[in-house]
């Protein structure tokens, strides 16, 4: 799991943060960190989203400053809502960034309870509980927990944010739990929280897993409500969608919808373009898209586009007993030959995780940005 190394290490942290072991205990949960994203993975949501890395560094910098131990703050939680007191907005946060077990979630879900009991109808300002609460149960993969809190009728308005909702439909996908994504984006539905560009990814991802004739009207009603009120799609759904009614034999509905993808120079959406081809029984097209990846005059250093197996196996079978099989046939070897075929099947690529927004350069404006005069070692005066 996620921060497991901080499930043992916080209990000595909240006892031992004055002693000089302290520093080579933080030494060894940043380098755990590392394992904790390849653990806690992420399928469809950019690192920008989960944030694991920073929630575990709050975490440990939150430990570092509680007096006491976080057993007696616990206690004091559970007392106050057996007695039904008020539990403040800093203790709630607090309380949530001290949970490392499953049965720590259970105390931070009742404290939940008691607090929107008393402020259902204030608003929290900037902070949003939803957020914090789901990282906690993507981290412990406590997917079925993240349902049914989502879905607590007595918590309604709890999570307003979309985030929180992506955060479980991402933690339910990676479990498989594909009718618990379905209800989660129906209860959006009915909280009024509108879909945001994961939400979209996330959704036609799910009904292309499903592969149903049901969840592929569904994905088609979503496409159409999404551009009915001018939501922005992602490419990467929409690569999603087109795949989808390809493999549901729909290629009239596969060419309006690939139509509709406004940049498609990416190594996907190349693919798609190909199977659509073939599928479509556009021989020409197709064997001339191959051709101009084959003859690219990129660089030596650019990877020139290359095709999935499967893609090529397709194009392969629609060109048999016709008159372009000898040509493809003779420009597959020839991709095979150039390395420009490739053994994933398409659905590593729908499924592949986001990158996120890349911080380019960020090592001139934070390390290498000079803080002190060289000559007279003062500090400087501009930014």
């Amino acid at each position: 799991m996620a921060l497991r190394g901080l499930v043992f290490c916080i209990p000595f942290v909240l006892h031992q943060r004055n002693s000089p072991r302290f520093a080579v205990l933080c030494a060894a949960v940043k380098l755990n960190c590392f394992t904790c994203r390849v653990e806690a993975r992420r399928y469809l949501l950019s690192e920008d989203v989960v944030r694991l890395e920073d929630f575990q560094k709050k975490k440990l910098a939150v430990a570092q400053q509680v007096s006491g131990s976080k057993g007696h703050f616990f206690n004091a939680i559970n007392q106050k809502i057996e007695t039904s007191q008020l539990i403040l907005k800093d203790e709630l946060k607090l309380l949530l960034l001290l949970c490392q077990s499953p049965e720590d979630m259970v105390t931070a879900r009742n404290a939940i309870y008691r607090y929107h009991e008393e402020n259902c109808n204030m608003a929290f300002g900037e902070f949003r509980f939803g957020p914090l609460f789901m990282r906690l149960c993507y981290e412990l993969g406590l997917a079925d927990l993240a349902l049914t809190t989502l879905t607590d009728k007595r918590l309604k308005g709890f999570f307003p944010d979309c985030t929180s909702f992506n955060l479980a439909i991402d933690l339910l996908f990676s479990k498989g739990h594909l009718e618990g994504v379905l209800e989660l984006m129906w209860e959006m539905k009915a909280q009024g929280v509108a879909f945001n560009k994961d939400t979209f990814t996330l959704a036609f991802a799910t009904c292309y897993k499903l592969n149903t004739p049901k969840s592929y009207q569904i994905c088609l009603a979503l496409l159409e409500e999404g551009q009915a009120k001018v939501s922005f799609i992602p490419r990467h759904a929409y690569c999603i969608a087109v795949a989808f009614a390809l493999k549901q034999d729909d290629v009239e509905r596969a060419q309006s919808i690939y139509s509709q993808i406004m940049n498609t120079d990416n190594r996907l959406c190349q693919n798609l373009r190909v199977l659509l081809l073939a599928m479509a029984g556009s021989m020409k097209d197709a064997v001339s898209v191959l051709t101009t990846a084959l003859l690219s005059n990129s660089l030596v250093f650019v990877k020139k586009p290359d095709f999935c197996q499967e893609v090529v196996d397709v194009l392969r079978e629609r060109s048999e007993d016709g008159p372009w099989r000898v040509q493809v046939e003779h420009l597959v070897k020839q991709l095979q030959q150039a390395g420009q075929v490739n053994p994933q099947r398409l659905d590593h690529l729908l499924y592949r995780t986001p990158t996120g927004k890349r911080k380019l350069l960020s090592f001139l404006k934070e390390e290498n940005r000079r803080t002190s005069s060289r000559r007279t070692l003062r500090p400087l005066l501009s930014e």
